[in-house]
């Protein structure tokens, strides 16, 4: 199976600090590293590391041409990474002492692409192809329309979540993630909720399509037809969550893609993700298939 990623590709620059910023609070950063993400870009990279053969579209400035060269050393093909005249995209985070973060984004060249970009793409791609989508670039309702159309199997994670998801075909994904935020929400359920009710949930208004539902420290649920699934988390020191969910997804697809059931696709996506939390950075936090897959 091939994936094509069309995602954001991002600029990460990365705060370590005691804690998240508040309101007027001003906070001195113990590091700085300016490193490769996006989640587009992050997904791509699992995929690929994970051994799957993986192509990554979108649009960067001359800012960005690093990136390109980091995916590449991964074995991510960007022969549909386009460049353009303005900012790649950025992302402004922060990682507190227990390892958790805070985001904010700039959508710069995610925000540019163009249809005519996405048929010159998906010319390329057809039955037997997944596409693989996030929440971070524009034309995302087309991008499902005409992957479908051409018989490409597709999934969305739907993050960041916004209103503008209402509007996306999401039932006609064959498989979607969300967190238990991204879910409850979906759901039209109250914030914390039970898992197994969102699940439940998102199962009745999306019969056709497999959901995967991740909840941090209580691992993640799967539901499709009459099947459920939960995979607690696998413990580890976590050190930075960061590109966490990415890999859980790239790992996920790429054990489907080497014909494992969900089930065990979960275990080896959780056990990616537990490597990913015990290290920094986003990309150079992702482990490689040898230490996931045997």
């Amino acid at each position: 199976m091939r994936f094509l990623t069309y995602g954001s590709t991002n600029i990460d620059l990365i705060f370590t600090v005691d804690h998240i910023l508040k309101g007027g609070e001003t906070l001195q950063s113990s590091s700085l590293v300016k490193s490769a993400g996006g989640k587009g870009a992050n997904q791509s990279t699992a995929l690929a590391k994970a051994g799957s053969e993986v192509y990554h579209a979108g649009k960067i400035g001359e800012d960005g041409a690093f990136l390109v060269e980091l995916l590449n050393r991964w074995g991510v093909d960007t022969r549909y990474l386009r460049s353009y005249d303005g900012a790649t995209g950025q992302a402004l985070i922060q990682v507190d002492r227990e390892g958790q973060n805070a985001i904010i984004l700039y959508g710069g060249g995610n925000k540019a692409i163009t249809v005519e970009e996405i048929e010159e793409t998906l010319a390329d791609f057809g039955r037997g192809d997944m596409l693989v989508l996030q929440n971070e670039i524009v034309h995302t309702a087309h991008l499902i329309t005409r992957a479908k159309e051409r018989g490409m199997r597709v999934c969305m994670n739907i993050a960041p979540f916004d209103p503008s998801v209402f509007t996306l075909p999401l039932d006609r994904l064959d498989l979607l993630v969300v967190n238990e935020i991204e879910g409850a929400a979906l759901a039209r359920m109250e914030e914390g909720s039970p898992f197994p009710l969102i699940l439940e949930n998102l199962v009745a208004r999306y019969p056709d399509t497999e959901i995967l539902l991740t909840v941090g420290t209580d691992g993640s649920y799967y539901g499709f037809e009459n099947l459920r699934i939960h995979q607690p988390i696998i413990e580890a020191d976590v050190v930075d969550t960061t590109a966490a969910g990415d890999t859980y997804i790239g790992y996920y697809l790429s054990a489907i893609g080497r014909g494992y059931g969900p089930e065990e696709a979960m275990y080896r996506a959780t056990k990616a993700s537990s490597i990913t939390v015990s290290r920094s950075g986003a990309m150079a936090s992702i482990p490689f298939a040898k230490e996931v897959f045997t």
